[in-house]
């Protein structure tokens, strides 16, 4: 069966390459006044992948665009605005038609990215194909903050996790996790397999639930660290009826 992918469905003319993504980072880049250097600094991204990327010749992973975008302070929509569109704010409804997405083929993943025209949303959602077939190594993985949820559309995907677990899915499965572990998909399907997805930012209730465990561990420490002296005390108080006892068996 011949594999397909993402661009095959979509208007030529709303494919972002890598040269005119490239220039679009580095245009950003330029603007802030920033060297190669600070904005690796910024965004943990090697001085050697940035470079690569804007000149064309490397096509990003998720969470290197991801981070290199946060420091940027561009959002999905300004990155991946079609050909001389400009994101404005998130306002209203948006309707993005059939196969009218901005699609950028990515290492792994060909990626459809979905309402590019809003700027600041809190979900970035793509229609993806997954081009990938097996797990290279450990540099194919990407983590970043917030959530992500993926359906599959058609064919089956695998989703291998950094700590060695992966998960199965099937048409009509789903997956929802914390996008901080680090994560890859590969088609196990004879057709490349193709999913919707979403990825969410790190909300502020996002950060509180998962500072709560901390804050509970913390207080239970402190409570502990309070009862401590008291258990001495008892310890004392004990040893000193033991002292009178054995000065009365002296007399």
């Amino acid at each position: 069966m011949k594999e397909t992918n993402a661009s095959a469905h979509v208007d030529p003319s709303r494919t972002l390459d890598r040269e005119t993504f490239g220039k679009r980072l580095r245009g950003a880049r330029k603007a802030l006044g920033w060297t190669l250097a600070h904005l690796a600094e910024l965004s943990g991204v090697s001085i050697t992948t940035i470079s690569r990327a804007e000149r064309g010749q490397l096509a990003l992973g998720y969470d290197n665009f991801a981070a290199i975008g946060k420091a940027l302070q561009m959002d999905m929509g300004e990155m991946f605005a079609g050909a001389g569109e400009t994101a404005a704010p998130f306002q209203g409804p948006i309707v993005t038609r059939a196969n009218q997405g901005v699609v950028y083929t990515g290492q792994s993943i060909a990626y459809e990215f979905l309402c590019t025209e809003a700027a600041g949303k809190q979900m970035s959602p793509t229609v993806a194909t997954v081009h990938a077939r097996h797990i290279t190594g450990p540099e194919v993985f990407a983590s970043h903050p917030g959530e992500e949820f993926i359906y599959v559309l058609s064919g089956e995907v695998e989703v291998h996790f950094a700590n060695g677990e992966f998960v199965r899915l099937a048409r009509g499965d789903s997956l929802y996790f914390d996008a901080r572990l680090g994560h890859a998909y590969i088609s196990v399907s004879r057709q490349l397999a193709r999913t919707i997805g979403v990825t969410t930012s790190e909300s502020q209730q996002m950060r509180s639930a998962q500072a709560l465990p901390a804050a509970v561990s913390s207080k239970v420490k402190e409570r502990r660290a309070v009862a401590a002296p008291g258990a001495k005390a008892v310890s004392g108080k004990r040893a000193g009826t033991v002292a009178k006892r054995a000065v009365k068996i002296k007399r």
